[in-house]
């Protein structure tokens, strides 16, 4: 199965929810869209406006590919899953977005990080998903987060305290 979202942006991302609908007509491969604000509606897989966040990380967790725009809220999902992502950021040429932020941020987080796939142009995707096991192979997920380093590292702090009965504050 394979997962894409394309997150909560007021914009439409037709671009990429038409194309997979269309790569799901010609495959032999479930795909679930969370389409957002996007005008056309896919004919070949299943699609919903809005998922909560909790039915997302279900559903990244069973993607064998989870495809993204370049919203990182979302593309965090699947890196926690451990799985890398395949990022299609938003552009402003096709009015998905204000400006090309989500590309210039993929570009620097790909080079930076080597834990997603950016594709900036739909008529490479159907290759990049034909060829994601190869491509993935080796690739290490070692998502951190930041959160859960400062809340271990304060509960460390906190229990180091000892302020059990009887104990000096």
């Amino acid at each position: 199965m394979i997962f894409v979202t394309v997150g909560t942006h007021e914009q439409q991302f037709d671009r990429l929810v038409r194309y997979m609908d269309e790569w799901a007509g010609r495959n032999d491969e479930e795909v679930i869209i969370q389409a957002g604000y996007s005008r056309y509606k896919p004919l070949n897989c299943r699609y919903h406006s809005m998922i909560s966040y909790d039915k997302m990380t279900e559903l990244a967790a069973k993607a064998r590919i989870v495809i993204s725009h370049g919203g990182p809220a979302s593309f965090i999902i699947p890196l926690k899953a451990g799985k890398v992502p395949v990022i299609v950021p938003r552009r402003s040429e096709y009015n998905e977005h204000i400006n090309d932020h989500q590309l210039l941020f993929c570009r620097e987080l790909s080079k930076r990080w080597k834990d997603i796939i950016v594709v900036e142009d739909t008529d490479e995707l159907g290759d990049v998903i034909g060829r994601y096991e190869e491509i993935t192979k080796d690739i290490t997920v070692d998502y951190k987060s930041n959160n859960e380093r400062f809340c271990r590292r304060f509960e460390r702090i906190v229990e180091s305290m000892n302020f059990g009965p009887g104990k000096k504050k």
